[in-house]
């Protein structure tokens, strides 16, 4: 029996956020991307990078932001632990706490696992704030627009559509 069939259902489907707002942001990206594809699985679409407007906090520095779509056999937790080591390793040294945020280098978020709804001390799927972040939902939608919340059990592009206007408008980055 083919090992590869095996393996296929334990494979699950991630949706990854990315940010960056200090150094070369595109490269930044670039090497988180070359990271997940090498560490937590195969990439099958990534976004076009999106500039944004800092959220929660003042800064001068804008982001850059993208969403990936992952094919994994790592679990949710595995994932997790993956992505925060990546993190490290590309020079961020301090999560955000309490909603308090600061500028970062990289910063690699689970936005979906499969149609998994988990909450934990460490991990909350689907990303408890998904829904209401342009920066993140643009970009999603552009690579799951017709992926269904299950939560919300809306689409992506559907609660990308609801996002109030008054809500700074991520422009696509040219290259």
């Amino acid at each position: 029996m083919n090992l590869k069939l095996l393996n296929m259902k334990d494979t699950h489907i991630v949706y990854l956020g990315l940010g960056s707002n200090l150094g070369d942001r595109g490269e930044n990206l670039e090497n988180a991307i070359d990271n997940i594809e090498e560490r937590i699985g195969e990439i099958v679409a990534t976004s076009a990078f999106y500039v944004t407007e800092p959220v929660g906090f003042q800064s001068d520095n804008q982001f850059l932001n993208a969403a990936c779509k992952v094919e994994t056999g790592l679990s949710p937790t595995e994932v997790l632990e993956t992505a925060q080591a990546i993190e490290r390793e590309m020079g961020r040294h301090s999560k955000s706490v309490n909603k308090e945020y600061t500028d970062r280098i990289i910063d690699i978020d689970i936005l979906l696992f499969d149609d998994k709804i988990l909450e934990s001390p460490d991990l909350v799927l689907p990303h408890p704030h998904l829904h209401e972040r342009t920066f993140v939902l643009y970009p999603l939608a552009e690579i799951a627009g017709d992926y269904v919340h299950p939560v919300f059990c809306k689409s992506i592009s559907q609660l990308k559509d609801s996002v109030p206007a008054s809500l700074p408008q991520p422009q696509v980055k040219s290259k």
